[in-house]
């Protein structure tokens, strides 16, 4: 039997590859020219107790310059990891080919009999009238694993598909009842095992891209790879910042809206925090230590999965320190698709992060992983609307995803106070 094989064409690969290897180079030879600045800059203020203006915008300079290499490596890294959208899962799928075609004829021209048809009609889960059609799981699937791709948090976290509207799941704060008994002793009751649950409600998330009909009527328009590239950005952007600070409301309820406590006064249902020691700041004296206790005010259980989470310009601030050996505790990705990492731990960035302030909880480190858990209802639903603003046609597209901290003592934030 003859297999049909598809597979990125030579030149097309070996320019990615080419492209890929560029940027890591380049992200090298700058973190390089960073940390000889910086040293010389050192040097300057222990002799002269201030460094030159002018070297420190060079420093400046490369630091910035450092950012920009890190996206791009993380760009193309992306688009190398991107998945198909072609024919080839619908020859593995002798449905997926049915599935697309009936998917196109409505995209395409607003056909819904193949859509009753194949019984893909969703109905709404609000009280509006705003149905829609589910689109194929070959596109649900792809717009996920591009979300899993641009998203942080998505990355990191457990991701769940529900069938239902809602999530539930039950925990218990106190641990199960336990004694020691010898081997005919009596055994005494034990305090009762406490149980609790945990609600996680799928919000929706929409996007509305629009095409002119012109556009629509090009055959070749792949729409199957044009709604998820319109929609994948759109909503890797509104579900990052959710999965930081959502209010649990009308969105996921992010990690920290979660209230904080001391670290030292911990209780379930909080996230602990340590203070960095300075209002708005790191310490003057020795301000990597703080990063040292915050990996060790994590249980070993959660900490040998440990990543830092923060925005760029916290990871700017902390790339310039050292340890008592003169090492650089921040060192960049050892290979593309690699993470940049933090005293050995990997270091995730997102922008939703907040900036260091004064009371600001800029520092995550966790095993987030166990710690948040995303859930995503099953099903993408787009609602084809070529009357409200002509001569484009709008596509109303919406997902359903939750999300919220499930185990309070898998993360631990750094507060930016005295």
């Amino acid at each position: 039997m003859e297999t049909t094989t598809h597979c990125i064409p030579a030149p097309e690969a070996k320019a990615q590859l080419s492209d890929v290897n560029e940027a890591y180079n380049e992200l090298r030879s700058t973190f390089e020219a960073f940390r000889d600045t910086n040293d010389q800059r050192l040097h300057e203020i222990e002799q002269r107790s201030s460094a030159d203006v002018l070297l420190d915008e060079k420093l400046a300079r490369i630091d910035q310059a450092l950012d920009e290499h890190k996206r791009r490596v993380d760009r193309v890294a992306l688009a190398a990891r991107r998945p198909s959208l072609d024919g080839a899962s619908a020859q593995a799928d002798s449905g997926a080919a049915e599935r697309k075609a009936v998917f196109e004829a409505y995209i395409r021209r607003g056909d819904l009999s193949g859509l009753r048809g194949a019984e893909l009609k969703a109905l709404s889960a609000g009280s509006g009238p705003d149905g829609g059609f589910v689109a194929p799981a070959e596109v649900e699937r792809s717009i996920l694993q591009r979300l899993a791709n641009i998203s942080p948090m998505r990355a990191l976290a457990t991701v769940r598909t529900i069938s239902a509207g809602t999530y539930r799941a039950a925990f218990s704060a106190t641990g199960p009842a336990t004694g020691w008994v010898g081997e005919t002793a009596a055994r005494p009751e034990t305090a009762s095992q406490v149980l609790s649950e945990l609600v996680f409600p799928a919000m929706e998330l929409y996007a509305m891209p629009s095409a002119t009909q012109t556009i629509l009527d090009d055959a070749l328009v792949d729409v199957d790879r044009w709604v998820a590239d319109e929609v994948e950005t759109v909503f890797a952007e509104q579900e990052s910042t959710a999965f930081i600070s959502g209010n649990g409301t009308t969105q996921p309820r992010g990690v920290l809206t979660a209230p904080v406590v001391a670290d030292a006064s911990w209780s379930w249902g909080n996230i602990g925090v340590l203070n960095s020691g300075a209002a708005g700041a790191f310490a003057a004296a020795n301000p990597s230590d703080v990063l040292i206790d915050l990996i060790y005010a994590l249980r070993t259980g959660y900490r040998q999965n440990g990543t830092f989470l923060m925005n760029r310009r916290t990871q700017s601030a902390i790339r310039r320190f050292k340890d008592s050996a003169g090492n650089y505790i921040w060192m960049p990705p050892t290979g593309v698709g690699q993470p940049a990492t933090l005293m050995n731990f990997p270091v995730a960035e997102a922008e939703a992060m907040p900036n260091i302030a004064a009371n600001s909880v800029s520092v995550l480190f966790g095993d987030f992983r166990r710690g948040y858990l995303i859930v995503d209802r099953a099903g993408v639903r787009i609602l084809r609307d070529p009357y409200s603003a002509k001569p484009y046609v709008l596509f109303y597209t919406t997902k359903r995803v939750g999300g919220g901290v499930q185990d309070f003592a898998a993360i631990k934030g750094l507060r930016f106070a005295a």
